[in-house]
Formats: structure tokens, C-alpha cells, sequence
């Protein structure tokens, strides 16, 4: 069988470009029969090179979300002739009707909209949102199989779409191994100003993330238990860290602490986006990960928070009880109260600390890239069985 993948997303990092990057490597691993054809952009050719000879890439220089992807994409992957196409995401184009199965890695668009973002106007942005949903429900009507990344998005997928269940098939993602920082840790504090012991947040900035809420809660933490420690934000700078630094600089004590903005000593600190290895020596001098979002469809920053001996405290909502199980001490994340009293006991409640760091290595361990791609194949081999 000759199997297509659209690896446009395929990258390092967070997100779908990571899913698609692990999938492809784990299939590489364990599939010497079938034939792969990986679609790719200019701007990540070298992020993938095939190692077996049943795998092979081909420029598909096409933007995601274009109308391009819509006109000449299909007729790219149809020149490859291939049996059955992985879309890893639902950005399916609508006239592609050969068999094919789709990643759907949560219903966001559905739950919390993001028109702030749009430098387009609201009428723009309700245009484009109408096509995305066109797009999402076309491609989990006529997909073969559905991958979803959790029951939970199952279960949305189902009561917000109508999905049959028995189309929809769970594979969970994993964290990546721990990694050896080897660099002075004293390095990292220096650059980003990290003067005390501190609690860790790693992500987007999206109003279902509810940083908002936890930056809120901070200052009710500090409030009540003083200013012993700092609250350290990492993720990809966009409009929504933006707007953080600038509502809350004038009222709180938070701001960029990096090499450009390193003169004052704030009890919140945003990175931006750290490099893998500052990440890894942040997770790994942490002293509690937070994480607060309203909404997600897995929640991978707190498993990879576990595999460095990190206690973690998680909202309640949407797929964490599942994900995370016993190894996180959970809050509602409407209550800014609640979230700050979970702050301070899962920094001083050694009991709480030992017990959620001896869950989390039984936790983690339920989670493997070898497993995903396994699950996948054997998707790929039954749909090509049935048709």
C-alpha cells in the first residue's frame, strides 16, 4: 500500500508539527512494507530525512489554510498515486474525495474564538471561520477513520459534530524523553532574570490557555504568602503574550525579562519562546508547574513537566483528569482563589509534592510514540482492507 502523509505542519517543538514529526519517525521504526510519500514545504525539507528506502519526500509547497491548499493540492497528491492520505490535521481540501483518514486534535474553533487575533476585521475573520468549519465537518463526514487525541475529544467530537463513535479511534501522544542539560543552569537565571525559586507555565497564550486567570491568581498568591518566588511564562510570542505584558506591566510587577530587558526584577517573567535545551534546564529547576487552560484536547507541557520530577497542579476542565490522572493536584480555574491556594500548597505540602511526583512516573509511563504510530498502522492497514 502506498500511503500519503501531509507532513506540511512536520517540525520540532510543540503542537501538530511535533504529532507529525513523531509519527513519521516511529513509522519509519516499525513499517517496512508499505510505501510512504510525505508531502512537505520548502521551509521544512530538512526537518525530515527518510532513512528507509519505503520512504520518500515530495515538495508540496502550499501554505496551510490557502486557497491553494484547496486548488493544487489534491492534484499534487494525486500524481503520487497514492492508496490512502493521512491528514493530520483538518485542513482537508474539499474537493480531495480519495480515502483518506484525519487527526483531529480538539474542537477549539467550536469553543473559543480568537477574533482579536484576526488583522483582518470581524467580518473577515467570520468569513474565514464559516470556510473552517465547512472544511472540519466535510473532513470527519467522508474520512474513512478519525484519529482524536483523547476520549474527551471524542466525546466532543461526537455531541458538537455528530461523529459516529465507532469512526473515532484514541491515540494518545507522549512526552519526549528527558534530556540531559549539561550548560550551568545559573546561565538560564541569568539571562532571564530569574532571582528566586519559581513556578513554570509553558505554552500559548490563547484565551483558553486562561493566563489571564492564572496571572490574576498570582497576585493573590503573592498577596497572601508573600513574594518569595516568580512566576516564569515561556511560549511563542504572539498577539496574545503581547497583550498580557502590556495589560498587566502597569499594574503588577511583569514584563520580558531577557537580554533585552533584564534591569528590573519582576515576580513575573516572560521568556518568550525558550530553545529546547533552556526549556529542558527550566523544567528541570522548576519548582511546580501550573497549568491552567480552560480547554485542551491533550495537555502535553504537564506530562513533559513529570518526566523532570516536577509536581504539577492542572485545571479540572476538558481532558485533564483524563491525561493526567492521579499525578496532578487539580483546581477549577474559575476560581482565582482556589488556583492560588493549589499554588501554594503544591509548593509547601512535601506530602502532596512526593505523592504527585511518585504518580507521575506511573503516569507517564502509559504514554509512547511507539504505541501511536502501532495503533496507526493497524488504522492504515484495516481501512486499506475495506475498500
Amino acid at each position: 500500500m502506498k500511503i500519503g502523509i501531509d507532513a506540511r505542519m512536520l517540525g520540532t517543538g510543540f503542537g501538530i508539527a511535533r504529532y507529525v514529526q513523531q509519527l513519521v519517525l516511529h513509522l519509519e521504526k516499525i513499517d517496512t512494507a508499505n510505501q510512504y510519500i510525505l508531502f512537505l514545504r520548502k521551509e521544512n525539507w530538512d526537518e525530515f530525512e527518510p532513512t528507509k528506502p519505503n520512504f520518500k519526500k515530495v515538495l508540496a509547497g502550499i501554505p496551510w489554510y490557502s486557497l491553494a491548499e484547496q486548488i493544487k493540492f489534491p492534484a499534487i497528491i494525486k500524481a503520487e498515486k497514492v492508496d490512502l492520505m493521512h491528514f493530520p490535521h483538518w485542513n482537508v481540501p474539499l474537493f480531495y474525495n480519495e480515502p483518506y483518514v484525519v487527526t483531529i486534535h480538539d474542537l477549539i474553533m467550536y469553543h473559543y474564538k480568537r477574533t482579536e487575533a484576526s488583522t483582518h476585521g470581524p467580518m473577515v475573520y467570520w468569513i474565514k471561520d464559516q470556510m473552517h468549519r465547512i472544511i472540519l465537518n466535510k473532513a470527519v463526514r467522508t474520512a474513512k477513520k478519525i484519529f482524536v487525541t483523547s476520549e474527551f475529544t471524542k466525546n466532543d467530537l461526537s455531541k458538537t459534530l455528530h461523529v459516529p463513535l465507532e469512526k473515532m479511534i484514541v491515540t494518545y501522544q507522549a512526552p519526549f524523553e528527558k534530556i540531559n542539560f549539561t550548560n550551568n543552569v545559573e546561565n538560564i537565571r541569568t539571562k532571564y532574570n530569574i532571582t528566586k525559586p519559581f513556578v513554570l507555565y509553558v505554552g500559548a497564550a490563547y484565551p483558553h490557555k486562561n493566563l489571564d486567570g492564572l496571572i490574576i491568581a498570582w497576585k493573590i498568591f503573592t498577596e497572601k504568602h508573600g513574594n518569595d518566588y516568580q512566576l516564569v511564562l515561556t511560549g511563542k510570542e504572539n498577539y496574545f503574550y503581547k497583550k498580557l505584558v502590556k495589560d498587566f506591566s502597569t499594574t503588577l510587577r511583569f514584563g520580558r525579562n531577557d537580554n533585552n530587558d533584564a534591569t528590573d526584577n519582576k515576580d513575573i517573567v516572560y521568556t518568550s519562546m525558550a530553545s529546547d535545551a533552556e526549556l529542558t534546564a527550566l523544567y528541570a529547576h522548576t519548582s511546580l508547574y501550573v497549568f491552567p487552560s480552560f480547554y485542551e484536547g491533550f495537555g502535553l507541557p504537564p506530562l513533559e513537566a513529570m518526566t523532570h520530577d516536577v509536581p504539577v497542579i492542572s485545571s479540572s476542565r476538558s481532558c485533564m483528569p483524563e491525561i493526567l490522572g492521579n499525578a496532578a493536584e487539580y483546581f477549577d480555574p474559575d476560581n482565582l482563589n482556589e488556583m492560588a491556594e493549589t499554588i501554594w500548597r503544591g509548593l509547601t505540602d512535601q506530602n502532596l509534592r512526593e505523592k504527585l511526583k511518585t504518580e507521575a512516573k506511573k503516569q507517564i509511563i502509559k504514554y509512547s510514540w511507539d504505541t501511536l504510530a502501532e495503533q496507526t498502522l493497524q488504522i492504515y492497514q484495516s481501512v486499506d482492507k475495506s475498500h
